[in-house]
C-alpha cells in the first residue's frame, strides 16, 4: 500500500480554510479518484514538537492506494480540476510525497 501525502507548510501570513478542505475539497478528491482511493485522512496542525511552538504544517491530507500506478491513473484525468480547487481553501503551495507504507493498519 502507498500513501500520497499533501502537506501545507505553516507559513506566517498565509491562510488555510480547514472547513472547506475537510467538507468540500477532500470529498471532491474521493469522488473523482473513485475506487482506487481506498481511504483518506485529514490532519489539522496544532503545535510543533517544542512546547508553545507553531505546527510545521497547517494541514495535511493523506490518500491511500494499493499502488503508485493506481494513484497515477486515477488522479491524472482529474489533475486540473483537483489542483484548480486549491485557491478555494488556501494560498499555500502544497508539498507532496509518495511513500510506501511498511508498518500500519488502516
Amino acid at each position: 500500500m502507498i500513501k500520497v501525502s499533501v502537506m501545507y507548510p505553516n507559513t506566517p501570513g498565509t491562510h488555510f480554510n480547514h472547513d472547506y478542505y475537510r467538507d468540500k475539497h477532500m470529498p471532491l478528491v474521493k469522488a473523482r479518484l473513485g475506487a482506487p482511493l481506498k481511504y483518506y485522512t485529514v490532519d489539522k496542525g496544532l503545535a510543533g514538537g517544542a512546547p508553545g511552538s507553531a505546527p510545521t504544517y497547517a494541514a495535511s491530507g493523506h490518500l491511500f492506494f494499493d499502488s503508485v500506478e493506481d494513484f497515477q491513473t486515477s488522479f491524472g484525468p482529474h489533475t486540473t480540476e483537483i489542483m484548480g480547487d486549491i485557491p478555494n481553501y488556501t494560498d499555500i503551495a502544497p508539498v507532496i510525497q509518495i511513500s510506501e507504507i511498511v508498518v500500519g493498519k488502516p
